[in-house]
């Protein structure tokens, strides 16, 4: 356990479009009465890495996503390198106690947007802090991983937003300065466990697992626009910036899961998986809301790929997840098409 006095956080505890953390049950249960003989669990969308630590217990996990920010935080969460849990809380110790007053990257160029004055002096002294100690090999790579998502939680958590960054909600009230807690994180993960920070597509032909988790973008809302900031954090790069909102350059993070490209990548994606069960997340969205709300991908598309390679069955489970739209769809469910590969 972190040394007490230090607040915890969990996996959940970041909004987060399309965070799978209330469905759960409803996925593991699909699992464990339809599929045999789990030990690997490829989540290859894997986001904040919700649905992996429904699994993690008991499988080698198997994480990748496209944003650097994620890919931190799942090694966080499932990396194999142990760390000391006093090294980290003497940092998160530091960092809450400190009260930057120089300027830098992130007070030039985001003070009383998504944060306070204050608070971006205190985001861009704790970034580069984290990197200067990392490169001084005074923290090991899970530990730099373990104190970047501490940080990005807690820019998520007091955030001017509406829990993405796509916009910053003007004339809105400051609430409380930036606290980092202490990620409750593992010491006995699964040493086959990996984490990557790949192109689905890329890496999909080089991961063998017994079951494949895929839950793809349903829309048209890249994701990289809706997390550039704390993206931007994470990665540390300290780009030039652009518009009211502030984005870094993300042309090499776009997806095409979120264009008219999607139902191609998807088909060649299935094709290339190895593995004895591919089990898909996607929503019953269709074309029910405005047309950057309206899926990707259709169900005939979705069955002609999966049937493919085996068996399919589909499961639903009623849902309203967050969205970062203003549709408002009542009868919207979650679907689970699992397909038994033959």
């Amino acid at each position: 356990m972190p040394i007490e006095g230090i607040p915890e956080i969990n996996i959940n505890n970041r909004r987060y479009l399309g965070n799978k953390y209330r469905l759960l049950p409803f996925i593991r249960r699909v699992v464990d009465q339809n599929c045999a003989d789990i030990n690997v669990f490829a989540d290859l969308f894997a986001g904040t890495g919700a649905v992996s630590s429904a699994f993690s217990d008991n499988c080698a996990i198997i994480t990748n996503d496209i944003l650097y920010s994620n890919y931190l935080s799942n090694l966080a969460w499932f990396g194999t390198e142990d760390y000391d849990e006093k090294t980290v809380a003497d940092f998160i110790n530091f960092y809450n106690d400190i009260a930057p007053t120089e300027e830098n990257y992130m007070s030039e160029n985001f003070s009383n947007t998504y944060f306070s004055t204050s608070d971006c002096r205190k985001i861009g002294f704790i970034r580069r802090h984290i990197e200067d100690s990392s490169a001084a090999g005074t923290i090991n790579g899970r530990e730099r991983a373990i104190l970047v998502t501490s940080l990005l939680y807690g820019m998520d958590k007091i955030a001017r937003t509406c829990g993405h960054y796509d916009a910053y909600r003007k004339g809105a009230k400051f609430e409380g300065s930036i606290e980092l807690r202490f990620p409750r994180t593992s010491h006995n993960n699964n040493a086959a466990n990996i984490c990557f920070n790949r192109d689905i597509n890329e890496l999909a032909p080089e991961v063998e697992a017994d079951i494949v988790y895929l839950d793809p973008p349903y829309n048209s809302r890249q994701y990289c626009d809706a997390y550039h900031l704390l993206e931007n954090v994470a990665r540390w790069e300290q780009p030039e910036l652009q518009g009211v909102a502030r984005k870094m350059d993300r042309t090499a993070l776009k997806s095409d899961y979120c264009t008219r490209r999607a139902a191609d990548a998807f088909s060649q994606l299935v094709g290339a998986l190895n593995c004895r069960y591919i089990l898909l997340s996607y929503n019953n969205m269709g074309t029910k809301g405005d047309d950057r709300s309206n899926a990707r991908i259709s169900d005939d598309e979705i069955m002609e790929a999966l049937a493919a390679r085996g068996r399919v069955a589909i499961f639903e489970e009623n849902y309203r997840p967050f969205s970062a739209g203003k549709s408002n769809i009542e009868d919207n469910s979650e679907r689970l098409f699992l397909c038994t590969v033959e």
